[in-house]
């Protein structure tokens, strides 16, 4: 059985899909939540991410899950 495909899926990305990716990016929002609520594919995320300059990596989380 084959995953559903998202109904914004190959549809581009309107001025508010990027605005609402941007303030998801800024409240570090994880890749496959903000996937869901854009209604995208988390690989297309990333790939508009990239292409805005938006990182992605949660800034409120240090590496390597240490716990101070």
């Amino acid at each position: 059985m084959m995953a559903k495909t998202p109904s914004n899926s190959g549809q581009p990305w309107t001025p508010g899909d990027t605005r609402a990716l941007r303030k998801l990016a800024d409240e570090n929002t994880p890749t496959r939540v903000m996937a869901l609520k854009l209604k995208r594919t988390p690989t297309a995320v990333q790939s508009k991410a990239v292409e805005l300059g938006v990182s992605l990596k949660p800034v409120n989380q240090s590496p390597y899950n240490r716990r101070k």
